[in-house]
């Protein structure tokens, strides 16, 4: 007795017309986009600035291999971890 195929002919038809479609969408939009003289979403849009910045200061213990985020720049207070290095820390702003 023969095994079942893991995909018929049908699937296979309907899984090609969905992408065909999704294909032929997508050429549409960016026609539209094209004619109306605009683009499309951008990634700076999505990321709006906030007038409130996060000060965070990044520590790293190599003999723990272990991260620390704090606020303030004084390395963080942890029992048994002594040799804390910093990382990075927040980006200046220029007045």
């Amino acid at each position: 007795m023969a095994g079942r195929p893991a995909m018929y002919r049908g699937d296979r038809r309907r899984k090609e017309d969905q992408r065909k479609a999704k294909q032929e969408a997508k050429r549409a939009r960016k026609l539209e986009r094209k004619e109306s003289g605009t683009s499309g979403p951008e990634m700076a849009d999505a990321a709006t600035p906030t007038d409130e910045t996060t000060v965070e200061y990044v520590w790293f213990s190599p003999s723990k291999a272990r991260t620390v985020t704090t606020e303030s720049a004084s390395p963080p207070d942890v029992p048994g971890v002594e040799d804390w290095m910093l990382v990075s820390e927040p980006p200046r702003t220029e007045s």
